[in-house]
């Protein structure tokens, strides 16, 4: 059986499939359709409530707030990728060099992670976005970077043990050469840690680039974003909470899934965990 259709039979992997794909579904229509335009604003439907035609209401400026929610997606999704793969690049770059090289160069690797892991992902993302002005690639680098150095010391563990396999020994023996052995054993074996890892540095992804928009340091205000959003909305809560509790409930969603998904993918390619659970389910019951 195959890892998507191992993880296509774990309920939560499955419904967090589901809504993952919903929501890169959004941001795919959101780029030729949205109910109106998210940036068009109309002091006269200012505040309207849910209905008809504004199934989600409007903000302060008039603006549809479904069709922010829809273009919103489009920057969910660009961020979550790119940040997402920028933090696997470095984290396997930087895994590979920690696991592989001589001692000194491992030792150097090893402390300059551990550098970068005491300093948080927000705040060195929002001093770069003071220096170089807030932007989706500041986002995307700033987090991706600061995500990448977690997973290298996650990586960097699994691609020791797997080095120490009597495959990779073998190879070794054989006269492969180190980049050799890198390529065709040591990746495709640690393959499983990174896909999980890359799910869980996008649901962080998505967190951080809410948070930095919802400080003003994230997407520009020209670009509909559900951080900035929600920090648009945010000071009219009590009178309107309706317009708060869909962007929050965007981001929430969209976190929990690739949460969940990350901890789904870990099952599903875990050969030792799905034999646990399916032992776990079949124990029968012991009468005393």
């Amino acid at each position: 059986m195959s890892a998507l259709a191992r993880l296509w039979r774990i309920p939560l992997g499955r419904s967090a499939l589901i809504v993952v794909a919903v929501i890169a579904a959004t941001a795919l229509v959101s780029l030729f359709w949205t109910p109106f335009d998210p940036r068009r604003a109309d002091a006269y439907s200012a505040w309207a409530p849910p209905g008809w035609p504004h199934l989600l209401g409007t903000d302060g400026t008039g603006r549809d707030i479904l069709s922010l929610i829809m273009a919103g997606a489009r920057i969910t999704v660009t961020v979550a990728i790119g940040a997402g793969l920028v933090a696997t690049v470095i984290g396997v770059a930087l895994a590979a060099l920690g696991a592989l090289t001589a001692r000194p160069v491992r030792e150097s690797v090893a402390v300059f992670v551990d550098i970068l892991i005491a300093f948080p992902v927000l705040l060195i993302a929002m001093m770069i976005a003071a220096v170089w002005g807030g932007s989706l690639w500041v986002v995307i680098w700033s987090v991706g970077v600061g995500y990448g150095v977690n997973i290298a010391r996650v990586a960097r563990i699994e691609l020791r043990r797997v080095n120490r396999a009597d495959f990779v020994l073998a190879a070794q023996a054989s006269g492969l050469t180190r980049s050799q052995i890198l390529t065709r054993h040591l990746l495709p074996n640690a393959a499983p840690v990174f896909i999980v890892q890359l799910s869980w540095s996008m649901a962080a992804a998505v967190l951080a680039e809410a948070g930095l928009s919802y400080l003003g340091f994230g997407a520009p205000v020209t670009q509909p974003s559900w951080g900035l959003l929600l920090s648009e909305v945010q000071d009219y809560i009590t009178v309107h909470p309706t317009s708060v509790l869909w962007p929050g409930i965007a981001i929430t969603l969209t976190v929990l899934a690739l949460n969940l998904l990350g901890d789904a993918l870990r099952e599903a390619t875990d050969p030792t965990l799905s034999r646990g659970r399916r032992a776990q389910t079949h124990t029968p019951e012991v009468i005393a």
